[in-house]
């Protein structure tokens, strides 16, 4: 439709300069051509925002499930333990001799790409037994979560998944996520100050 108006305009000009007539476009046609790209642009604005939102959070998961199946990896043969692998969420871990291409984090994350870890470390029978994974999507600032759990895990004392639901203490693996967090942090399954996860599920 565009290219048809501009090839009408085109072709009446040159048919003026045929004419000997100054060659030009009238302030009506420049106004119909800007107001088509007006209405052009209005339309591909949201629709490259929507895509650009919808990529950064397939890139946070694609993290996630790539941590999570480094994590599972590593604790198959750590002797069925998460211990070894990272401590408090504060500590050096050792994850990223297995997976370089991963920036893993003891603490918070506020940006896209590298992925906070936190390993149930308290002196219990349920020590080593589940670690939570977090990663900052730029859209909308969404925090995505991971837990993974081979038994139950405590909710009590330092070190113990004090933050997080008692449904996903339980053995399994969940999946979570919040928008509008300020940080994200797998030691705070509230999402530091933004609310508390509440749409666990199987899947993203």
């Amino acid at each position: 439709m565009l290219s048809s108006v501009i090839s009408r305009l085109n072709d009446r000009r040159d048919a003026a300069a045929d004419l000997g007539e100054d060659a030009g476009f009238t302030l009506i046609e420049l106004m119909v051509v800007l107001l088509i790209l007006a209405i052009l642009l209005a339309i591909a604005i949201p629709t490259f925002l929507g895509v650009t939102g919808g990529a950064n959070d397939r890139a946070a998961q694609s993290n996630l499930n790539t941590a999570l199946t480094t994590a599972k990896s590593a604790e198959t043969q750590n002797q069925q333990t998460y211990l070894g692998l990272g401590t408090t969420g504060t500590t050096p871990q050792n994850l990223s001799a297995d997976e370089p291409s991963i920036s893993w984090q003891g603490g918070s994350v506020t940006t896209q790409g590298p992925v906070s870890f936190y390993v149930d470390n308290v002196t219990t029978p349920s020590a080593g037994q589940g670690i939570i994974l977090a990663s900052f999507s730029k859209n909308n600032s969404t925090c995505w979560y991971v837990i993974d759990n081979i038994g139950a895990v405590t909710q009590a004392g330092n070190g113990g998944f004090t933050k997080v639901p008692a449904a996903e203490a339980q053995p399994g693996t969940y999946y979570g996520s919040v928008t509008n967090a300020k940080t994200c942090d797998a030691t705070d399954a509230t999402a530091n100050g933004a609310g508390a996860v509440t749409n666990w599920g199987a899947h993203f």
